[in-house]
């Protein structure tokens, strides 16, 4: 059961009861959490206690890494609460097909899958203690009015777990929206509730700023989340343009609640809960994949768990002058870099899924939706949907020509390129504007 002192006190430390007046002073309370948390994971975890060998808890740095394979494929002896992955799977699956999340857990822990845009869907489990620390830290870090003043969240999201209805405390409102229900059934259920704040992936945040312009939606709210895919930046300038406001972001997996922005719109690294290491794939441009350790977490430890998400770090300080890290963008997935061929040498180059984004974007202010492709073939598959005034092929031209201007400056050939009908629909299937496809 939760517990709302513990609620209120993870609430207070994540608004700044603990406070660090330099980056060495979070880094030296980081190692020695870590190294406490390490000590307590060896007992509990037998399948860490061999991964990690004779390597002590000050060595924690050494650690080999661990992925989303690796721990499903030693979930049973990586987890501590004794809840196997088949049981954890059918449960999560069970909650998945009839819609009813509410029985979502096993002798009190918490049960869910993650999305699994690749493919291999991943468990999360999150004991009480665990729900209270996400519900104080979530409230303290995203929400306008905390815990003392009211607020009505919308969560769109493709599966409801105990989890997200645990932030329902006090003044606090919460309705489920279910991303598999019909558009015009949540746009009615959104007239009648009239959340002050929106919790959804940015695709369904389009639809919902498009219902707001066609004026079936009226009341515009406190706060805007974007949550589950990337923010794009097109996504962005849209959203924002139609509401006036900043558009938030959270940053968070079944690896953990890794990022969150503030009050600026910049996305911060929850260093107070999650230690992240940064392997740089493009040290020039601050490019790097992420390996978290998470030291808030027993019941299935992430420690030194190599995410495959691209971040790009800020280049200065935000000016909210946090001390956590600073996140310029999150691209995405390492697997939806693209490749094309270099122009004079025997190699590819890695075009950057950023890069493909700022070229689609800059060739017309009328394409309102795109998607790119990259097919096993090295075609790129490009889909847009652009505005009344301007013709496809005129669009079409204008994104070729600022393809090829990437091309150029990367020093590499423009594939072949296909334009084909704009098709994707907000749902089950995370939107990914620019993916890499092996068929």
């Amino acid at each position: 059961m939760s517990n709302p002192v513990r609620i209120v006190t993870h609430y207070a430390l994540a608004r700044g009861l603990r406070r660090w007046r330099t980056r060495a002073q979070l880094e030296l309370w980081q190692e020695r959490r870590i190294i406490r948390h390490v000590e307590r994971i060896r007992v509990q975890s037998p399948f860490y206690q061999k991964w990690w060998g004779d390597l002590n808890a000050s060595e924690w740095k050494q650690f080999p890494q661990i992925d989303k394979t690796v721990m499903m494929q030693y979930f049973d002896t990586l987890s501590t609460v004794g809840i196997t992955k088949e049981d954890a799977l059918i449960l999560a699956g069970e909650s998945e097909d009839t819609r009813n999340f509410k029985q979502s857990s096993i002798q009190g822990v918490t049960v869910g899958l993650s999305s699994g845009t690749s493919g291999n869907r991943g468990i999360f489990l999150v004991s009480d203690r665990e729900q209270d620390a996400w519900t104080g830290t979530v409230l303290a870090k995203l929400l306008p009015g905390g815990l003392w003043k009211p607020a009505k969240i919308a969560f769109f999201l493709r599966a409801n777990s105990n989890l997200y209805e645990s932030v329902k405390r006090g003044k606090l409102q919460f309705q489920y929206f279910d991303l598999l229900e019909r558009v015009d059934v949540l746009i009615e259920r959104m007239k009648e509730y009239q959340p002050t704040v929106w919790v959804a992936p940015p695709s369904m945040l389009r639809i919902l700023a498009d219902a707001y312009q066609q004026g079936r939606l009226t009341h515009v709210p406190q706060k805007i989340i974007s949550v589950a895919e990337v923010l794009d930046p097109l996504d962005r300038k849209v959203l924002e343009h139609v509401f006036g406001q900043t558009v938030h972001q959270v940053y968070q997996c079944t690896e953990g609640f890794l990022g969150a922005t503030c009050e600026h719109g910049t996305i911060h690294l929850n260093e107070d809960i999650v230690y992240i290491e940064k392997e740089y794939i493009d040290p020039a441009t601050r490019r790097f994949v992420p390996v978290i350790t998470d030291f808030s977490r027993t019941s299935q430890p992430i420690i030194r768990y190599r995410l495959n998400d691209i971040l790009t770090e800020a280049a200065a300080q935000c000016a909210c002058g946090s001390l956590f890290t600073a996140i310029e963008r999150i691209e995405g997935r390492c697997d939806d870099t693209l490749y094309f061929s270099h122009t004079y040498e025997e190699k590819a180059v890695s075009v950057f899924p950023d890069f493909i984004s700022r070229a689609v974007i800059a060739a017309s202010p009328a394409i309102q939706h795109y998607r790119v492709v990259q097919r096993g073939s090295g075609m790129l598959e490009v889909s847009m949907r652009v505005s009344e005034e301007v013709g496809q092929e005129q669009a079409h031209a204008a994104v070729l020509q600022e393809l090829g201007k990437l091309a150029g400056r990367l020093q590499c050939v423009l594939p072949e390129v296909q334009f084909v009908p704009y098709t994707y629909e907000a749902g089950i299937t995370k939107l990914r504007r620019v993916e890499r496809r092996l068929d």
